[in-house]
This record gives structure tokens, sequence and C-alpha cells, in this order.
């Protein structure tokens, strides 16, 4: 008898609450366990009948510095930190309730995700893991900025940016994926911006709740921070953590090699795009545990995917 990798949800309730970084608001956020075959699904407490929003590509409504998402009149902004904790953590299913428009920024990165995580700990379901496996390369990119997902075995990461400013300047990270690996390794990066560019984004109505508690900021000469950085890259880290989040949003764990250069939020949309519009270059699989190579993968219909793979 097969036994294959089944789906895991939270063993427990977890609650944050803080600022909200883009609007400054105090808001709050509550992750329940969620019933196997569902997805991550946002619901708005403060809203009247609570409307929910699924954390699906298709729901992208900006992602101008953040990924926000928006149906049927609700929106849930910059939901990448806490998807990327949730995906990162092998969380396959949870209903995230958000009090206000924006999930709490925290420090800036998903370790308090992450903690929360650890400490209600997971709970196996009683129903397989469905994945989407990469099988010939997928694409997109504007401007400089590029994204690709290739096969692979298992899923990997690897990231470049560059930037002008001496401070930052080129940075380049391979990562192997695994939960504790990502806990260790990912989870800390907390996002950062440029002094320079603060006023711009305030006027912009962005970055109202930014502050150094929540945020690297680079000044001209020095990070700003009193404690400095992390690690000495903490910035290319902290934009593999960014892109684990965006691409929870096809719905479904991939297994391929995700390769960012330079890219950020809408590129990433615009990958998730070109793979929901190349389905041959994909497959849906269920993963055998103990297996090796081409046995490990058993090929299911996509329809039989459904609801975990609503985005696909």
């Amino acid at each position: 008898m097969k036994h294959y990798v089944m789906q895991k949800t939270l063993g427990g309730t977890m609650e944050f609450a803080g600022i909200a970084l883009h609007t400054g608001a105090e808001t709050s956020v509550c992750v329940l366990p969620g019933e196997a075959d569902t997805g991550y699904r946002f619901r708005r407490t403060d809203i009247k009948g609570a409307p929910e929003v699924e954390a699906s590509v298709h729901n992208i409504k900006d992602t101008l510095l953040a990924t926000s998402l928006g149906l049927n009149g609700a929106s849930v902004k910059t939901v990448e930190h806490l998807l990327s904790a949730l995906a990162g953590s092998g969380v396959d299913n949870a209903v995230i309730e958000v009090s206000g428009d924006e999930v709490p920024i925290m420090d800036g990165s998903a370790a308090p995700f992450v903690r929360g995580v650890e400490i209600v700990g997971l709970v196996e379901q009683e129903v397989p893991k469905k994945m989407l496996r990469i099988l010939r390369r997928i694409s997109a990119g504007e401007n400089g900025s590029t994204a690709t997902l290739d096969p692979a075995e298992t899923f990997r990461v690897s990231f470049t940016i560059e930037f002008e400013h001496a401070l930052v300047g080129r940075q380049a990270m391979d990562f192997q994926y695994s939960p504790e690996a990502f806990a260790r390794e990912i989870a800390y990066a907390r996002t950062f911006g440029f002094l320079k560019d603060v006023q711009m984004m305030m006027d912009r109505g962005l970055a109202l709740g930014g502050s150094l508690d929540n945020a690297v900021v680079v000044g001209d000469d020095r990070i700003l921070n009193p404690g400095g950085l992390r690690s000495p890259d903490e910035f290319v880290r902290h934009k593999i953590l960014d892109s684990i989040g965006d691409l929870s949003l096809l719905g479904i764990p991939i297994i391929g090699a995700y390769s960012g250069h330079r890219a950020g939020h809408r590129i990433n949309r615009l990958l998730m795009q070109e793979v929901l519009a190349n389905p041959s270059h994909w497959d849906l699989v269920l993963v055998q545990e103990g297996g090796e190579g081409s046995d490990r993968y058993h090929e299911i219909d996509p329809a039989d995917a459904q609801p975990i793979a609503y985005a696909l």
C-alpha cells in the first residue's frame, strides 16, 4: 500500500496584533486550523458577514511594495510575510481572520509567525497533499527583472538582487527548501527600504506604519537600525521570503526550482499567471513517502485537485 505525504494544518489558534506597515493602523490577525483541501482563506471579521478572500493569484489586486488581495468588496493588504510563514512551515490549510484591511507587520519578517506555528504545532490531516510539479521552464519578466520555474526534484529558490547602493550591492543566494531550513535561514529576514525613498512612499500613502522596529532602513552611509543587520545578506534572504509567500498564491505547493533576478511582487504575479496559462508545462502529483525518482510521484487529474488548487 502506498503512503502519501499528507496535508497539515495548525494544532491550535495563533493570535497576533500590531501596526500595519502601509496604513499605520492598529490591526490584528487570528490564524485558525483549516479543513483539508481548503488552502489559505482570509476572513475580514470587522466587516458585516465576515466575507472571505481566498489566498489566490486570481484575487491579487495590488503588488506595489506588497501583495494585496481583494474579493467581493473585501481586501487584505501585505499578506506575503504571513503566507510565507505558513507555506514555509508546511501548513497547507488555515483560516486567517483579520480585523482590518492589512496584516500586522510585526518585526518586518516572518519569524513571529513561524514561532507561532512552532508553539501550536502541526496536525496531519487524512487527505494526501497535492503538489504542482514543473515539467518545462516557465518564465516571466520585464524591465530587466525576471523570474523562472524549472524542473527539479524538490522545491528550491535562488535569488539575485542588484542595487547601486554600496551597503546592499549585488547579493545572491540558493536556498534548498525544508520547513526546518526556512525557520533557520529565511524567516528572520526583515523587509527593507532606503531612507531617500521614505518621504516619497509616505506622500503616496505607503509605509505610514514603518519604523526601525519593523523594517531595515538603509541610510546614505549606514544601516540606521541600532542593532544593524541580522546577517550580511539579510536583503536577499528577505526577497526569498517574499517570493515563497507570493508563490503560495498558486494554491498548491510546487516541486520545482524558482529563480528570481531583481524580481518583486509584480514579477511573481506575472510568473504565476504564466503557470496558469501553460498547463502543459506542469502536472499535479501526490508524493509517496520514501519513494525515489519518478516512482515517488503519482500523477492526478487536475479536477481531482480541487478545491485546494482553486487557482488552477
